[in-house]
């Protein structure tokens, strides 16, 4: 593990010489969230997982905090690793980092797997309500991040979640994080804040697979569309789980994994 990067924290694990992976989490979580993945994988592929803006053991500035200047820093980071390729799993917030890198970088990003995301929202009047969700959000957050997290994991999309047998370690998990950096994430890299990236889907070039839960059924819609859209997608509904696929079922993640990489 390390920190390079204007402090981005990172751990890498397995064999540089082999094809590199690098994780991206989603909100409230951190570079330990693939821990149940990478097992299944690091004997063919070097795992690279980093503590995003707002996360884990990172610090950068907050102009850092954006879509377009945290994409800067993972390629810098790549780039001191003399990383000069390497595949992407994004989940949540991190697979739409993960989907503008890809579009924004495809030299470097030949391949990449996005669990549960989308390409942001549409309209400029969709992205200023979203914005003024998420500000309230942010406040909450600051003010009781316990009340905050048992909020958040109310959402119907988390609902198998909360059945799986590691959901309270997973809550604990949560509470070490540090409310004010993940307010100023929720300001600067939610949905609302990032650029639309619908119209540059029909432009990807590289492939892309598309994982969602059977649970959720809000993002089989958005995938759905995404793939209707991108000639290099394809979309793989994973039964009986939720928004969150590598927790929910690991080995059934690291097969589709296996299978696209």
């Amino acid at each position: 593990m390390g920190t390079l990067s204007n402090q981005i924290h990172f751990t890498i694990r397995g064999d540089k010489r082999q094809p590199v992976l690098l994780f991206l989490h989603g909100f409230l979580g951190n570079c330990e969230d693939f821990d149940a993945i990478v097992p299944h994988l690091s004997d063919n592929f070097c795992c690279l997982s980093v503590d995003l803006p707002g996360h884990g053991q990172t610090q950068v500035a907050e102009e850092n905090y954006t879509m377009s200047n945290t994409a800067e820093l993972i390629v810098h980071l790549l780039d001191r690793l003399n990383i000069s390729q390497c595949h992407l799993i994004g989940y949540s917030m991190g697979g739409r980092l993960a989907l503008y890198l890809a579009l924004q970088f495809p030299d470097r990003f030949p391949k990449t797997v996005l669990e549960s995301a989308s390409p942001g929202l549409r309209t400029e009047s969709e992205r200023l309500a979203r914005n003024q969700h998420d500000a309230k959000l942010a406040d909450r957050l600051e003010s009781d991040l316990p009340a905050f997290l048992a909020d958040w994991y109310e959402q119907p999309l988390f609902r198998s979640l909360k059945q799986h047998p590691n959901f309270e370690q997973l809550m604990q998990q949560r509470l070490k994080n540090r409310p004010s950096e993940l307010a100023r994430s929720l300001r600067h890299l939610g949905t609302g804040e990032q650029p639309s990236l619908w119209d540059q889907l029909k432009l990807c070039q590289n492939p892309l697979l598309l994982l969602v839960g059977e649970c959720d059924r809000k993002f089989i819609t958005i995938n759905q569309e995404m793939a209707h859209l991108c000639k290099t997608a394809h979309l793989e509904i994973i039964p009986n789980v939720g928004h969150t696929i590598h927790l929910e079922d690991a080995q059934t993640f690291a097969n589709h994994l296996r299978r696209f990489l």
